[in-house]
């Protein structure tokens, strides 16, 4: 008896160093992901003189990335619970890493949208298996800790992507953004030997069907939708105005790409910070002040001066506090779908960032007819619906942290 459960810990122990290891490749593989996907951004103001776009169009470039990014994550999510995880895994980076290298070199409007629709496709592919292998590699389901650690790393990689490129493109030029293809190749490589073959047991081959999944949004999951894609528009329209504020201000293109990477290397530590509450406190008192506070923060980062401390300040608390929502949003989705983890993820991540995009089309015409500032001012008190839906009484059986 001794012996065999010597031998039983032993294996736990092994499996345990395991999970260890692919949660890391996959956190890597989630930074480098989200690098790639913030390149548009910090490019905007180029792309909009060399292109000669509106603010309104610029806006709709980031809208229609945002959608190609989130649309598809659902029907990935139910591929990757049927089949597996780890193609999409590897082959999401890689798409996305690929096409987006070559933003610098569209000719056009049309071949910029193409590009981004590949690029976006790729990143889609990637997130929802990502996060279901990032959150059940190790012994026990649905952890923010884990979950936090992911979103950590493709919050880092948001960070650090628009001061990659726009130091690309300061040296080499807007046309030499190819360039930028070398790290994703490396990753592919490294991840092919990194990630084990997926668990036949994890592979579900009859999860929820899509429809069933998306007939839940009148549930609970509906609630937890909601207050993800207010979250995400708040974020999308910071990261689109927020260059073109800068710009028009006359601030250096450094202090737009500074700006972009402060507020995303905040929602690092927001993530990891929250994952950790998500396990010990009541989840929807936590959304409430994440999604109360983060209006005035939104609105103080893009009202004060550009490249002011105050406004630094204010974008690290923005970044800190939205992406502070995604591991009690993505732990509740995943208990509310407890037999496919990936399409949840998708639903709440995926889905709800593609509706949340859908407003900043909106926001670019108020934009253009007013100013890109008051656009961005007048869209942040829309999280204070988030805060009121924190409380809606379907999230009961899921406030609390399950034992």
């Amino acid at each position: 008896m001794k012996s065999s459960i010597k031998e039983c810990s032993q294996i736990n122990t092994t499996d345990a160093k395991s999970a260890r290891y692919v949660a890391m490749a996959v956190g890597i593989a989630h930074l480098l992901n989200d690098a790639y996907a913030s390149f548009l951004h910090p490019l905007l103001p180029r792309l909009m003189d060399k292109l000669g776009l509106s603010i309104t169009l610029a806006a709709a470039l980031s809208m229609i990335f945002s959608l190609s990014s989130s649309i598809m994550q659902p029907m990935a999510g139910y591929l990757a619970d049927r089949f597996g995880r780890k193609v999409f895994v590897i082959a999401g980076p890689l798409i996305s890493g690929v096409f987006l290298s070559l933003i610098g070199l569209a000719p056009s409007l049309s071949v910029l949208l193409a590009i981004l629709l590949l690029g976006g496709i790729g990143s889609a592919v990637f997130h929802p298996p990502g996060a279901a292998m990032a959150a059940r590699t190790a012994e026990g389901k649905g952890s923010g800790l884990r979950m936090s650690f992911f979103s950590c790393c493709g919050s880092l990689g948001y960070a650090i992507g628009p001061l990659a490129i726009i130091g690309l493109v300061t040296t080499v030029g807007l046309e030499n953004t190819w360039m930028a293809v070398a790290p994703v190749i490396v990753l592919t490589l490294l991840l092919l030997v990194a990630l084990p073959p997926d668990d036949p047991q994890i592979s579900n081959p009859d999860p929820p069907s899509l429809r069933e999944v998306l007939s839940g949004l009148k549930g609970p999951l509906g609630v937890v939708f909601c207050i993800s894609a207010l979250g995400a528009f708040a974020q999308r329209v910071f990261i689109t105005l927020s260059p073109i504020i800068s710009s028009e201000a006359g601030a250096s293109e450094a202090v737009g790409a500074l700006t972009l990477s402060v507020y995303l290397g905040a929602q690092a530590f927001g993530s990891l910070a929250s994952g950790w509450l998500t396990d010990r406190v009541d989840r929807s008192q936590l959304l409430a002040w994440l999604t109360g506070l983060s209006v005035p923060t939104h609105m103080l980062a893009l009202w004060l001066p550009p490249g002011s401390l105050g406004a630094f300040i204010f974008a690290a608390c923005s970044g800190f506090l939205n992406m502070a929502l995604l591991p009690p949003i993505v732990v509740m989705a995943q208990e509310i779908i407890p037999k496919s983890p990936a399409m949840g993820s998708a639903v709440v991540m995926g889905l709800a960032w593609a509706t949340g995009s859908l407003g900043l089309l909106g926001t670019g015409i108020i934009g253009d007819w007013i100013s890109p500032q008051f656009a961005g001012l007048v869209s942040a008190p829309v999280l204070f619906l988030g805060t009121a839906l924190c409380f809606h009484p379907q999230l009961k059986s899921y406030r609390k942290v399950v034992s």
